[in-house]
């Protein structure tokens, strides 16, 4: 009687723990993870905090997807010129971005693909030069270029808190009109 409980406690601790482990073989080594967060940090936050959109676009692959409120840009040229565009009009700051549990997560079994969801944020100025926080959600595929890690698709998108503050924050002032009980000039 006593083996059967012990068996089955056993058994119970195990079906527990594989899950757990299973979950964690699909993640990227350390050393790969460390690798593309620092490059996040420098070509990712960077590139945004400057307004660099061929910094920006660098982290992408040739044929890479950005996909955002307009729908998908492809190609790394045309996602250069896409952001050179919206930092003429929008000049963030202070952007940041975050894993959701610092993890890159392993797409098949060769290693060549990850991919990772997070969250991001930066300040820029609505139109009367006060400042204006944004912020929204992401997911990222990464493949192996080389020995480097480039962005084939990236997916984002803003809150819906941020679509209403960039709405009213850079929206145009309506025309002044006449009032109706003005008289029209006589000159």
């Amino acid at each position: 009687m006593k083996t059967r409980i012990l068996g089955a406690l056993i058994g119970l601790a195990i079906s527990f723990a594989l899950p757990t482990y299973a979950q964690q073989k699909d993640l990227a080594d350390p050393q790969t993870t460390q690798k593309i967060l620092a490059g996040l940090k420098k070509t990712d936050e960077e590139a945004r905090n400057n307004n660099d959109g061929a910094a920006y676009a660098a982290q992408y692959t040739r044929d890479g997807v950005y996909i955002g409120q307009e729908g998908p840009i492809i190609g790394r040229q045309t996602i250069q010129k896409y952001f050179t565009e919206v930092w003429k009009r929008w000049h963030p700051k202070d952007c940041m971005t975050e894993w959701h549990g610092n993890a890159l997560h392993l797409i098949g079994a060769a290693g060549n693909e990850l991919w990772a969801t997070g969250e991001w944020s930066e300040t820029g100025q609505d139109k009367n030069g006060e400042p204006l926080p944004i912020g929204g959600y992401f997911g990222v595929i990464y493949v192996r270029d080389g020995d480097d890690w480039k962005v084939r698709m990236l997916a984002s998108m803003l809150t819906p808190d941020s679509v209403i503050r960039l709405n009213k924050g850079l929206a145009p002032q309506p025309a002044a009109t006449q009032s109706p009980t003005a008289s029209p000039s006589t000159q």
